[in-house]
């Protein structure tokens, strides 16, 4: 396999991954309907440099332990299951408390917060860096170093990430300014948004405590 083709087709790979739904899809979902577009591309910043340092570390063998190691696994799978549910957690609570229409304009953390809670997020989510140690060595050309191939690789996969994620961002600017026509119909769609993200986020976090 040469260079050209190992990255067009781990492009491909990648992409349809990227759009499958998961906790990166729901959380900058959720964060574009109650915070906006500003905080919702920083936490997909904070997701992409999470892949990015996961491609890095792959790439130059150290996220192997999370293979090699049951209990490095198990101690990043537990951590990651922890913070899911906790994200989801205070989603719900969200959702239950009361709220008035000035609540919806009211951003309650700053955009370094947000990119800091999508890069917690991916980094404790060990199943990003099973994938890149799985998928990595099948896209690398032996006349190609492998830590510099690697962060190519992973660079392209968050590329590839980002034009997914402006897509989600843009699509949600364009529904809210479509169905927040009332103060009461912005309320409305906050409560569900954080209801349907909160619910996703402590499935996931479940799902990946009992994986």
């Amino acid at each position: 396999m040469d260079f050209t083709t190992a990255v067009v087709s781990f492009a491909v790979v990648a992409g349809l991954l990227t759009i499958i739904p998961g906790v990166d899809t729901a959380l900058v979902l959720r964060t574009a309907v109650v915070q906006g577009r500003r905080h919702a591309f920083a936490t997909a910043f904070g997701i992409c440099t999470g892949a990015l340092a996961w491609g890095a570390a792959a790439a130059a063998g150290i996220s192997v332990l999370l293979t090699a190691s049951r209990t490095a696994y198990t101690v990043m799978r537990v951590a990651g299951a922890i913070y899911l549910i906790y994200l989801g957690v205070m989603m719900l609570r969200d959702a239950r408390r009361p709220k008035t229409a000035a609540d919806v304009d009211v951003v309650p953390v700053s955009p370094w917060r947000a990119f800091a809670r999508g890069l917690t997020t991916n980094l404790l989510n060990p199943k990003v860096g099973v994938f890149y140690v799985a998928m990595l060595p099948q896209f690398l050309p032996a006349d190609v170093p492998a830590l510099p191939m690697g962060v190519l690789l992973a660079f392209v996969h968050d590329v590839e990430a980002m034009v997914w994620f402006t897509l989600i961002i843009g699509g949600v600017g364009l529904a809210r300014r479509w169905l927040t026509g009332s103060a009461a119909a912005a309320v409305r769609i906050r409560r569900v948004t954080d209801a349907v993200a909160g619910t996703a986020l402590v499935a996931l976090g479940i799902r990946l405590a009992a994986d």
